[in-house]
């Protein structure tokens, strides 16, 4: 039922951590940060000119001058590629594989469903699902199959060896979806679904060989951040999701990285980085581990209230889009002659 009370979770100084889509956004302001608190950091993207300067500043956040850092240009949607990364930062990290990785790559295609390209959806679920998925697979071949091969080598270590996580990143669609998102939704609620799946089969191998490091599996779902992604996505995005989307909580993504990183060390799998965020995933918790006895407890009773308020937020917007419709058409977009 996960942990009594919180406890410092997610130690990284002298660790190391790889971090998909770590030249920008959400994944270069985690690696900052993770670099200022003493890990070693490694950083995965396509672009090798923004990876370069990525990596720049995240060597300039260093806390120590002993610390090591790496980057690798790749493309995460494909399984070989990740296989590759997982290969490489092993050879780096003097044979060891990389004692966290976090999968921060991903893109968003914001549109009505009948109006895209129907290979639209398939990089949807590339970009999002499959790159984590993919590098999630290899990760965790090469941290379990040692042990499953009787391959681990020998030590004599006293005390537990520190856990390894895998950090996935969601969104509130991952959640609650609504107009306008239907091609990109079903790419973050899959990795939701992974998530719960990966972090009760881990309880397989936990059991099988105890004196291996645990896994943990957790999903960090960020709030809407000012970066070049959403300058993207706000291209092609229609009006009346824009207009669905008016209110929303946006953080920098250095404030959203503070705040996933603050879940980690707190033990939390899923971890919401806004106050909107937080009250609807009380309401779709499933069989998630909750935090603990008394996180648990106040996730159960705020649901009960959230659940009554949904209804009559769901009843709200399914009334914007159909007034929108009457007034503007079906094009989504705002017509100034209606």
């Amino acid at each position: 039922m996960g942990s009594f009370l919180s406890r410092g979770e997610f130690p990284v100084e002298g660790r190391t951590v790889l971090i998909t889509g770590g030249s920008r956004g959400l994944g270069l302001a985690a690696a900052r940060q993770l670099s200022s608190k003493g890990a070693h950091v490694v950083i995965v993207a396509r672009d090798p000119t923004v990876l370069k300067e990525a990596l720049t500043q995240v060597e300039a956040s260093a806390q120590s001058p002993s610390q090591r850092f790496f980057s690798l240009t790749a493309d995460a949607t494909k399984a070989s590629e990740c296989s590759r990364v997982i290969a490489e930062v092993t050879a780096w990290n003097d044979d060891s594989p990389p004692d966290i990785v976090w999968c921060c790559s991903g893109s968003a295609h914001p549109t009505l469903f009948v109006d895209t390209p129907v290979e639209q959806l398939q990089t949807m679920m590339d970009s999002n699902y499959f790159s984590s998925a993919y590098m999630a697979h290899a990760t965790l071949n090469a941290w379990l199959r040692p042990a499953i091969d009787g391959t681990t080598k020998a030590g004599a270590e006293a005390k537990t060896p520190a856990a390894r996580h895998i950090i996935f990143t969601g969104s509130f669609v991952s959640l609650y979806s609504f107009a306008g998102f239907t091609p990109y939704s079903p790419s973050k609620a899959a990795i939701r679904s992974l998530s719960d799946s990966l972090s009760q089969e881990m309880n397989l191998y936990a059991g099988a060989h105890p004196n291996e490091p645990r896994v943990r599996i957790h999903t960090v779902f960020p709030a809407t951040m000012p970066t070049k992604s959403l300058d993207d996505e706000n291209k092609v995005k229609t009006d009346v999701t824009k207009a669905l989307e008016e209110g929303d909580q946006i953080l920098t993504p250095d404030e959203c990285a503070r705040r996933a990183i603050a879940g980690l060390e707190r033990g939390e799998e899923l971890i919401a980085t806004s106050t909107i965020i937080r009250l609807v995933m009380t309401t779709v918790m499933g069989g998630a581990i909750r935090g603990g006895f008394w996180t648990g407890l106040a996730n159960t009773l705020l649901s009960w209230v959230v659940m009554i308020v949904m209804v009559f937020i769901r009843w709200d917007m399914d009334a914007k889009v159909r007034n929108w419709g009457k007034k503007h058409g079906a094009s989504g977009m705002a017509s100034k002659d209606k």
